[in-house]
């Protein structure tokens, strides 16, 4: 497949074609193990098949990500090989992570409430996404203090009648591990959800130290894995 690499291509491939006045992003998935090739042929919807009808369903309700355009399976007598999910290809200026790595970003507490707004959005509409990290969404300028948001990497999702505060505030938990951006946000979302600054923070704080903490032992693990290989 041509086209122009996006991003480093270390697990999914993603390439960029311009189509008349349009920039197409074509996402290819990494090839399945065995098990999952059977699975996604006979039990559980592709990558690719999820990703295009969460994008349609996102928009449906109201919630940004870019347009999605078609998705491609090819199968082998044993099951998937490979998968691919087109959509439009977005230009925007940051992503959520910009704010955690630059906290001078300027219009940084405007742009992390009115990111919060939008996650308060998303949970009201019962949308747990899992990937909620952050580099799956993408921010766009579109006044001089106005921003809009875009959801990635859309292939795991839940969606429910409705979400309790537990489950908000894990779903909020992978986005930063600085306690300043989380105390912005607590008290952006207390008011949303007519709670108090405590409660939405203690909760919040809680499961943000809870991921990191599993995050780091992860990569521990992992280091002394490879250095006893």
């Amino acid at each position: 497949m041509t086209g122009i690499l996006f991003g480093d291509g270390k697990r999914n491939k993603i390439k960029l074609f311009d189509l008349d006045s349009l920039t197409i992003n074509i996402k290819s998935f990494k090839i399945p193990n065995l098990i999952n090739k059977i699975a996604y042929k006979y039990f559980r919807k592709s990558k690719a098949r999820r990703s295009y009808e969460y994008a349609t369903n996102l928009l449906e309700k109201g919630i940004g990500t870019p347009q999605p355009i078609a998705f491609f399976e090819n199968y082998s007598w044993l099951g998937l090989k490979e998968s691919y999910y087109a959509s439009e290809h977005l230009q925007t200026e940051l992503t959520f992570r910009e704010l955690v790595e630059i906290p001078d970003y300027p219009d940084h507490s405007t742009i992390l409430r009115q990111f919060t707004r939008f996650s308060f959005n998303l949970h009201e509409k019962g949308i747990e996404f899992l990937d909620h990290s952050p580099g799956n969404t993408l921010i766009k300028k579109v006044s001089e203090k106005q921003y809009e948001f875009f959801l990635v990497d859309l292939n795991r999702m839940n969606f429910h009648a409705q979400m309790d505060v537990n489950m908000r505030m894990k779903n909020l938990s992978r986005l930063t591990p600085k306690k300043e951006m989380i105390e912005i946000m607590s008290d952006e979302y207390a008011k949303l959800y007519n709670k108090s600054f405590k409660e939405v923070f203690d909760i919040m704080w809680y499961y943000t130290c809870e991921f990191q903490e599993k995050y780091h032992r992860k990569r521990r693990l992992k280091a002394k894995y490879f250095f006893w290989k």
